[in-house]
């Protein structure tokens, strides 16, 4: 439904994950007999979660830890793991900084140079570990780095930038070909981020095996406040999964769709996937694991933008061990843990044995969902400072 902003504007109503609730189906399914696993052209996961590529969260311990919990962990190629032969003191450095100097701070450690060398070590230090690795660059410097990554052993290539196209206009330099790339590589290519159908569809055709959706949603990214861009999440998701399945239909390929951001509890998780997602990124609530490289701290990609700076610093503090954060238990009732527990709950109360099923779970707009009946546990909260 559209409605109308002005004489000579009208917009189309999107929703975010607050605003929508699952509606329970007419069978109920044991989660121990629920399937939640997914693939990427031939990668296979026990856990359809990828951790999300960002210096806070992903190096190399942390990319060994969640792969044997059985999800994926993109590792930030043009981050400090991979500027720094020991990125130890540049992570206790950006984590100690006061608040009103974190960007220039930043905008300083992300002017060291890229190592090439470090790129394949670090991919060797992962997959030495038998677990699977995937990694990120820049649209721009995907074409020179898909080779290293490749030769080094990398299970998968994220390409990401803040909005990505398969069309970009430049008179400055070499707009990247996701169809020569994906054409020269024997590894997937995940492409990101995008938000919208006609997008989705036309970066499909080029051959990527999945899609990031998403932008400026997570925790840590300010693009949507900076630039004014951005869908929310639910409608995002369900745009592009709509650009997936006309895809498979037209050319009997399907390729992944990956909620990337905004999710910060479980309830959020299962949206995403009834939405239409396959899979789902995450930062934030993993930057809250023992074992994640900010210790305790977060940031986004775009922080050290040198021109304009789209992301910020949080505090996310330490929740607990990150298969706690995954799988439980749970010493916390906010949603925050275990949360392949909650998609699996989900899934079963509403009727779903795999992630296909779920994705055809009803939804209704339900802005109150969070809140109705819910005065005393909104008043015992504030009381403990939460």
């Amino acid at each position: 439904m559209e409605v109308e902003l002005g004489r000579s504007k009208r917009a189309r109503r999107a929703y975010g994950f607050d605003e929508v609730a699952l509606v329970p189906g007419r069978v109920t399914i044991d989660p121990e007999e629920i399937d939640v696993s997914f693939g990427l052209d031939g990668l296979h996961l026990d856990i359809p979660f990828l951790a999300a590529a960002m210096d806070g969260v992903v190096d190399v311990p942390f990319a060994v830890e969640m792969g044997r919990q059985g999800g994926l962990a993109v590792l930030n190629l043009d981050g400090v793991q991979c500027r720094y032969e020991d990125p130890a003191g540049v992570l206790q450095e950006i984590a100690a900084a006061p608040g009103d100097q974190i960007n220039v701070l930043l905008q300083r450690v992300y002017q060291a140079p890229v190592q090439d060398g470090l790129i394949g070590q670090r991919i060797e230090e992962i997959t030495r570990a038998g677990v699977p690795c995937a990694v990120s660059t820049t649209p721009a410097r995907a074409e020179r780095r898909a080779g290293i990554v490749q030769e080094a052993g990398a299970s998968c290539l994220v390409v990401q930038g803040t909005v990505l196209t398969a069309r970009h206009v430049s008179h400055a330099y070499k707009q990247l070909s996701f169809r020569d790339l994906t054409a020269q590589l024997r590894i997937p290519v995940v492409a990101g981020n995008c938000v919208d159908y006609a997008t989705a569809l036309e970066l499909m055709d080029t051959g990527i095996r999945g899609l990031l959706v998403g932008v400026g949603p997570g925790a840590a990214c300010t693009t949507r406040a900076v630039l004014g861009v951005g869908v929310p999440q639910v409608t995002a998701t369900s745009d592009c999964a709509a650009a997936r399945d006309d895809h498979l239909r037209r050319s009997g390929e399907r390729v992944a769709v990956i909620t990337d951001g905004g999710m910060r509890l479980g309830g959020d998780v299962a949206k995403a996937f009834a939405s239409g997602a396959d899979a789902v990124m995450i930062g934030s609530v993993f930057a809250g694991a023992a074992e994640a490289a900010g210790r305790g701290n977060h940031w986004g990609m775009a922080t050290p933008d040198p021109n304009l700076p789209r992301g910020t610093r949080i505090r996310t503090g330490v929740k607990g061990t990150l298969k706690e954060i995954l799988l439980g238990p749970a010493h916390v009732d906010d949603g925050s843990m275990n949360l392949v527990g909650a998609l699996k709950s989900a899934m079963g109360v509403c009727g779903a044995r795999t992630i296909a099923e779920f994705q055809e779970t009803e939804m209704v707009v339900a802005p109150a969902i969070k809140t109705e009946g819910k005065a005393q546990q909104r008043e015992q909260r504030v009381g403990m400072g939460a």
